[in-house]
Order: C-alpha cells, then structure tokens, then sequence
C-alpha cells in the first residue's frame, strides 16, 4: 500500500491543504437533556435546512475550485442530527465525494429513529462508508432519562439498515448516566458484542452547564455520576470489548478488524482538517490558513511566528442558510506560536494509543525548551501517568482515567516563561 503523504510529520506541520473535512448539520427532532453541542431542535421539513445544506454544498464547491481538497482524505457529516435531512443528506454527500477524489474513508451520524432502510441505501450510494449511529445506550428507561427519542428497537432496526446497505457501523454509549446500573451496563456492552460490529466509542456522560441536566444538578452531583463509579464503568467496557477483541486506539474508541477511524484519528495526529457549518471547527497550519485567507479576506492575517491557526465558525445557522460563501463568514481565531503547536501536539497524542512517539517528542524539543521538556517526561513518567514502550511514549492505565491531569501537564509546556 502506498504510504500517505499524511504519515510524514513534516508534511503535516507545513501542510498547504486538509487531510480531512467535518461538516457541522446542528439540526435535531428535540433537545437531549446532556446536549451542549450547536444545535437545535428544528421541524421535519423546515426550509432553514434545505437552504443550509444548500450553502455548505457550495462552500465545499469554492474549497475544491481552489484545490484545497485535493488531498482529503476523510469526511465526516456530523451534528446535531444529519439523518433528519433525509435525501438532502444524500445530496451533500454525493457533492462531497464528487470533489474529494482521495476519499478513503466518509462517516456520516445518525440517530436511530430517523435512519430508514432506503436512507441507508441512498447514503450508501452517494458515497458514505461509514455511519456512526447515537445509541447512547440499549435499556429504554436509561434512553427516556437522557431525553433521547428513540428505543433500544429503534437502534436495532437501524443497525440492520446500515448492515444490509453494507456500511461500515459504529455505536456511541455513554456510562454513568441516570437508572443506569453495573448489571445495566454490563448488558449493554453484551447487547452491543451481540451486534456484532467492529468499533465503538464509549464515554462518561458530562453534564454541562447549559443543558437541562447543568441546571437540574446545578447544586449537586448525583451519585449516579460518582467519579468512582465513572472510572469503573469504563474499565468494565475495557474488560468486556478487550476479551472480544477490540483495541483502544484513543481515549474513547474501540475497535477490531482494522476499523479504527481514520477521521478521528486526523484530529490526534497533528493532520489539518477543516470544519464548515455553523461553531464547525478548524486546524490549519500557516501555510494552509494564508491559502484559506485566499477565499475568506475578511480574516485577519497570521502573526510571522504562528505556526498553527485554529478557528471557529461563529456565523448562526440563519446566516449560512441565507447563502453564506466563504467570505461571508465569521470566524473565531486562535494563533499558536511554534511552541504552543508543539505543546498542543504532545497533548493530543497522549490521547491515543500509539502514544507520544520518537519522532514527535524530537520535534517537540526544537520548539520547547529542553530542559523542560525533559523534566515534565521524567514527572510523568514518575507518576505513572506516561510509560516507555515501543519507540515512544505511551499513556498508562492511570493516564488514561485521570487524562485531564496529563494533558494538563502536556499543555502546561505551551508556555514559554
């Protein structure tokens, strides 16, 4: 097999163009009751969503007349909900992969209660290959206590659709969540190997602020989301998905028979991706953000020593849908200095299996001070946070339940006092 462009780390840090693509749907049937993420709760049927997608199709055409995906290799349709678009889904997929040539792997989410049969048929056949479907969980009363719309049926049958439309499937669970139990969990996990399917995330429900539960447990931690009882939840998924052959190949996702994503893999690795749609995000390097400034002048230009811009769309789903190019957007930016990137590389890559390698902590150390760099490794790896393994730097057991702590001391490095 040929070997990617993407895998040379100096590519990667210079890159012109994206290794990747994400495009943000933020429309959903109702509002769960853990959802901060942009989106809203938005009426089957409602022209802001024929005229959004619309938009992104055309944003996408302008990135690729200017040759900024010729490179992608992933895309990935997220939300909200993207299946509530129905063949308008199908639309911007086929668009998507007219212009990315070098697509070998396009994920799209989907919700269980608004995947149908010839949904899955059309996404198949507009070029998606992978579709990673919001179980959240298989107990119906868990379900309703999240405020999800769907039932554990509903996630059967559109496991089915997507098998019978031959796409690649991957679940989304989450632990420590309300009615949910040892013995509950344990049976979700099982009825998840039951499913037969190659790669799944598995995660701590967070309550955050602005949400139905952020004001519900303002005041309080409920002991169903005891730190404790997190920790063993995951280690029991580990335990369950690991004596089934998965692998952990980052901090949340699983995978057996090769079905890592590849996507999610591009946001640990230091590739550039780029994010359309409304709060979408995007990792440009600087050479590749001075090409983006190309077709969005509106943007401020780069300080000499950045070496890594991110940015945030800040325009509503209103404005996009109102047919927004490039240039018409508003942007949130963040400039990171050569130092910064190479403190935010370290971070990232302890998220992962593979670890901190040779090569990355070599760069690392012609952007950090030495000395430091040095010392921080020595303390982590004293605390056994990182462990030495195989030509790199590997997260440990405990790295891994208390990541916050390691990333915060991998962050930490960004500063250059």
């Amino acid at each position: 097999m040929a070997v990617s462009m993407w895998d040379k780390l100096a590519d990667r840090l210079h890159a012109q163009s994206v290794a990747a693509l994400y495009l943000h749907i933020p429309f959903c049937k109702s509002k769960c009751f853990y959802c901060d993420f942009s989106s809203w709760a938005t009426t089957t049927g409602d022209p802001v969503m024929k005229h959004y997608t619309k938009a992104l199709m055309q944003q996408v055409d302008e990135l690729a007349a200017a040759g900024f995906l010729d490179s992608c290799e992933t895309a990935y349709i997220g939300g909200g909900t993207p299946t509530l678009l129905g063949e308008g889904l199908f639309s911007l997929a086929a668009q998507v992969r007219s212009v990315c040539l070098q697509l070998h792997e396009f994920s799209s989410e989907a919700n269980p209660e608004s995947l149908t049969p010839d949904l899955a048929g059309l996404l198949a056949d507009g070029g998606v290959t992978r579709l990673s479907l919001g179980v959240q969980s298989f107990v119906d009363a868990e379900l309703a206590a999240l405020g999800r719309i769907h039932t554990s049926e509903h996630a059967r049958a559109a496991i089915r659709s997507a098998a019978d439309a031959k796409l690649d499937v991957s679940l989304d669970f989450m632990c420590a969540i309300p009615e949910q139990t040892d013995e509950s969990w344990k049976e979700s996990l099982e009825q998840f190997l039951a499913c037969g399917i190659d790669h799944v995330s598995v995660y701590p429900l967070q309550i955050e602020e602005n949400t139905v539960f952020g004001q519900r447990y303002e005041e309080r931690d409920p002991a169903w989301h005891d730190q404790d009882i997190q920790a063993a939840r995951m280690l029991q998924a580990q335990k369950q998905l690991a004596e089934a052959g998965f692998e952990r190949y980052e901090v949340a996702s699983y995978a057996r028979n090769d079905k890592a994503c590849q996507h999610n893999r591009a946001y640990w690795t230091t590739k550039p991706y780029l994010g359309l749609g409304t709060s979408a995000a995007s990792m440009l390097t600087h050479e590749g953000y001075e090409r983006f400034c190309q077709l969005a002048p509106q943007l401020e230009r780069a300080p000499h020593d950045t070496a890594r811009v991110r940015l945030v769309c800040m325009s509503s789903r209103e404005a996009i849908a109102r047919g927004a190019s490039l240039a018409e957007l508003d942007f949130e930016l963040e400039f990171l200095s050569k130092t910064e990137a190479a403190a935010e590389d370290l971070m990232l890559a302890a998220r992962t299996i593979a670890g901190i390698t040779d090569e990355l902590y070599e760069h690392a150390g012609s952007c950090i001070d030495k000395g430091r760099l040095e010392q921080s490794f020595e303390t982590l790896l004293k605390d056994g946070l990182l462990e030495r393994r195989e030509a790199a730097y590997i997260p440990t057991e405990r790295g891994w339940l208390v990541g916050n702590e390691l990333y915060g001391a991998l962050w930490g490095l960004a500063s250059e006092d």
